[in-house]
C-alpha cells in the first residue's frame, strides 16, 4: 500500500480509502454485516487506514455497522471519517446533536476526519449564519473531532469561496476522467492543493460506470494500450497519477474488488501514466461522452421517490441501452426489474410514475434534471408492449 501525506497535520493516509456507501447487502436490502465486516477488516489488514461513511448511507445503518465492525482493535488502526448531514441542520444545536449521535453510533469518542456533507454555495450560505464555523472550532477544541473538512457538489466559484472561508485540513471532491470540468474539477483540485489541503476523491469510477461492463467501442480503445489494464485500473491510475490527490475512495462490495484495488494501490505513483496513456484515456472519455446519456452515479440520494420511481435503476438501464445499443435487451431488463418478480412484490418503480414534484432535483449531487430525463426513459423503455414484457418476465422467472 502506498501512502500520501496531509500537509496540514503530517499524517500519512493510504491512497486507497474504503467508502461505506455501497456495502454488500442481503436480499432484503440490509447490510450483509458478516460479509461487509470481513471486507473492511481484510482491507485494513492489507494497509488501508482511511474509512469513510456518512449519516444517510445504507438508510442510516452504515455508521452503526462500522461501530461494530471496527471493534477488536480495528478502530485504533484507522482514521475514521464521517459527515454532518447539512441538509438536516436547522440550528446551531442540531450540529452538536448530530455529531454526538454519530459518536455513539460509531462507538468512538472522536472522529478523525469530520466533513460538512454535500456543500454547494447555497448550502454553505445557510450553514454559516447558523454558526457552523463556531461548531467546528468547539468540536475540535473539546476533542470530538480532530480534522475539519467538507465534501462538495457545486460550482468552482463556490468551491474556491468555501476553501478560503475556513482553515480546513482537507476537502472531498468528485473527480474522474469524465469530471475534469464538472463541479470542482481539475481547477478545484489545483486550488485546494495550493492552499495545502488534503484532497479526498469520491466517485473515481463515476458510480461504477467506468468499470465493467464496458461498451465495445470503449473496449477497442483500451485494447490499443501497450500495457493491458482493466477499465477500473485505468480509471484509478488516472486519478492517482495526479500528485495533488491524497486518498481515493472506493465503494467496494465484492471481495474481488477489494483485492484488485489493493493491488493497484501498491503501484499507483504520482505522474505514473505516460503521455501516450494519458491521450488514450482522453479518447475513452470522448467516446463515453458520445455514448453515456445520463451522468448518474447511483448514489441514491434522490431516493426514496415520493411517487415510487426507482430513479437510479431507470437511469442505469437507460444508459446501458445507449452504451450497448441492445434496445430489445434493455426493454426486457426494464420489464424484469419493474415487474417485482425479483422482490416478490407488486410492479412499480416505473419512470412514468414521476409527477415532477422536483424533490429529487433538490437532492441530486450531479444537478441532473431528473423529471425531464425520466420522460426520456419512459419514451424509450416503456410503450404499449410493457405489460406483455412484464408478463413474459414473470412467466420466465416462475419457471426458473
Amino acid at each position: 500500500m502506498l501512502y500520501r501525506k496531509i500537509l496540514k497535520n503530517g499524517e500519512e493516509l493510504s491512497i486507497l480509502g474504503f467508502g461505506c456507501m455501497r456495502l454488500p447487502e442481503k436480499e432484503d436490502g440490509t447490510i450483509d454485516e458478516e460479509r461487509a465486516a470481513r471486507q473492511v477488516r481484510f482491507a485494513i489488514d492489507h494497509g488501508i487506514n482511511y474509512i469513510d461513511t456518512a449519516w444517510p448511507y445504507h438508510m442510516g445503518e452504515s455508521e452503526p455497522f462500522l461501530g461494530r465492525a471496527l471493534t477488536g482493535g480495528y478502530r485504533e488502526k484507522v482514521k475514521l471519517a464521517t459527515k454532518l448531514p447539512s441538509w438536516l441542520v436547522e440550528s446551531r444545536e442540531d450540529m452538536d446533536r448530530f455529531l454526538n449521535a454519530q459518536l455513539e453510533r460509531l462507538n468512538t469518542d472522536h472522529i478523525d476526519y469530520y466533513l460538512i456533507h454535500g456543500l454547494a454555495g447555497e448550502v454553505w450560505d445557510k450553514l454559516e449564519p447558523l454558526g457552523v464555523t463556531d461548531f467546528l472550532n468547539k468540536a475540535k477544541a473539546d476533542g470530538r473531532i480532530t480534522n475539519a473538512g467538507f465534501s462538495f457538489h457545486g460550482s468552482i466559484e463556490d468551491f474556491k469561496r468555501i476553501v478560503d472561508t475556513y482553515p480546513w485540513t482537507f476537502c472531498q471532491i468528485q473527480y474522474n476522467f469524465m469530471d475534469e470540468k464538472h463541479q470542482a474539477g481539475t481547477e478545484g483540485l489545483g486550488y485546494a492543493a495550493s492552499k495545502g489541503l488534503g484532497i479526498i476523491i469520491m466517485e473515481p469510477l463515476l458510480g461504477g460506470n467506468l468499470a465493467s461492463p464496458v461498451p465495445p467501442e470503449v473496449e477497442e480503445i483500451w485494447n490499443e494500450a501497450e500495457v493491458k489494464r482493466t477499465p477500473a485500473e485505468w480509471a484509478f491510475r488516472w486519478v492517482w497519477s495526479h500528485p495533488e490527490v491524497t486518498v481515493v475512495l472506493s465503494g467496494m462490495n465484492e471481495e474481488s474488488q477489494v483485492e484488485e484495488n489493493l493491488k493497484i494501490a501498491d503501484e499507483a505513483y504520482p505522474d505514473s501514466l505516460t503521455e501516450a496513456e494519458v491521450q488514450l484515456v482522453s479518447r475513452v472519455e470522448q467516446k463515453y461522452r458520445q455514448l453515456m446519456k445520463i451522468g448518474c452515479t447511483g448514489c441514491q440520494y434522490c431516493m426514496p421517490c415520493p411517487s415510487g420511481v426507482n430513479i437510479p435503476e431507470c437511469f442505469s438501464i437507460y444508459n446501458n441501452l445507449h452504451m450497448f445499443g441492445n434496445a430489445d435487451g434493455a426493454k426486457f431488463t426494464y420489464a424484469i426489474r419493474m415487474s417485482g418478480v425479483f422482490t416478490n412484490s407488486e410492479p412499480g418503480g416505473f419512470a412514468s410514475q414521476c409527477i415532477e414534484c422536483g424533490q429529487c432535483m433538490e437532492k441530486c449531487p450531479q444537478s441532473l434534471k431528473i423529471p425531464d430525463l425520466l420522460k426520456a426513459v419512459t419514451e424509450e423503455l416503456e410503450g404499449p408492449d410493457l405489460e406483455q414484457r412484464m408478463a413474459m418476465a414473470k412467466q420466465l422467472f416462475k419457471k426458473s
